[in-house]
């Protein structure tokens, strides 16, 4: 069993790494123009559909039906798990300088460089899809999550994680940095995810009765992140439909991962 979950927790950082593999044999485009900015939103608006489908159907509702036995009150468990989640996601927001929209300039009085920030940005948004993934594993391990789930789960943030390696080694390619280090700056963004989960593992083998509630956790997290970070993004010119037909196909594809495998 420990192998499978070995391997399952892999399967995330596998999808970053041969996202950020692209830099090494795709052109570089500026990410501000023309094809540019639709590869763009199309890759951010597939991730965030995986991550809103995944957050529902492999972590909100299972955290709803581990908590039966509460009765009327079955709902306590992922509303508090969800709401303590996005607070986690906001206080790291405040404390790790983002590149986008206005923060930027908040970025630059820190004195971080753009490639920092954005090598920094993405990994954040790695933590809470680790956490997902470590939370899922622990429920096949502690409780009554069946593997096929665990892995469908597994498979939807490797999906999503593709795209999102390309977004992080693309742009700083497009800056002028040599491929090799983008390649690189793209594998230690995703690196958090296995780490993120073997924490989740442990902690969850401790804390078996709070399992809903770090099921919940993880699903406020991953839609912090979408809806503070990948809807503008793939929203921000007028392009946007691009991101959302996208956006579409990324949830369905989690859908079936999830229903087909759970």
């Amino acid at each position: 069993m420990w192998i499978r979950i070995i391997e399952g927790i892999s399967i995330p950082f596998i999808g970053t790494v041969l996202g950020a593999a692209c830099v090494l044999f795709m052109r570089p485009a500026a990410p501000d123009i023309g094809t540019g900015v639709r590869k763009k939103q199309a890759l951010t608006g597939f991730a965030a559909g995986i991550m809103v489908a995944a957050s529902f159907f492999s972590l909100l509702i299972p955290s709803i039906e581990y908590s039966d036995g509460m009765g009327k009150l079955s709902f306590v468990p992922a509303v508090t798990g969800f709401l303590v989640g996005m607070l986690f996601m906001l206080a790291l927001d405040v404390l790790i300088p983002h590149i986008h929209s206005d923060k930027s300039e908040e970025g630059l009085r820190s004195g971080l460089s753009k490639t920092t920030k954005l090598v920094l940005a993405v990994t954040l948004h790695n933590i809470p899809e680790g956490m997902a993934v470590g939370v899922v594993f622990a429920g096949w391990l502690y409780s009554g999550i069946g593997p096929a789930g665990a892995m469908a789960l597994a498979i939807g943030i490797a999906l999503q994680n593709f795209p999102e390696g390309a977004i992080v080694s693309m742009p700083l390619r497009a800056e002028g940095l040599p491929k090799g280090r983008t390649f690189l700056y793209g594998v230690l963004s995703g690196a958090v995810e296995p780490a993120g989960a073997i924490v989740m593992i442990l902690a969850a083998g401790i804390l078996l009765p709070v399992l809903p509630y770090l099921l919940a956790f993880a699903a406020g997290a991953m839609l912090y992140v979408v809806v503070e970070e990948l809807v503008p993004d793939m929203a921000r010119s007028e392009h946007s439909n691009v991101g959302t037909v996208c956006f579409a196909l990324g949830a369905a594809v989690m859908i079936c991962l999830d229903v087909g495998l759970g």
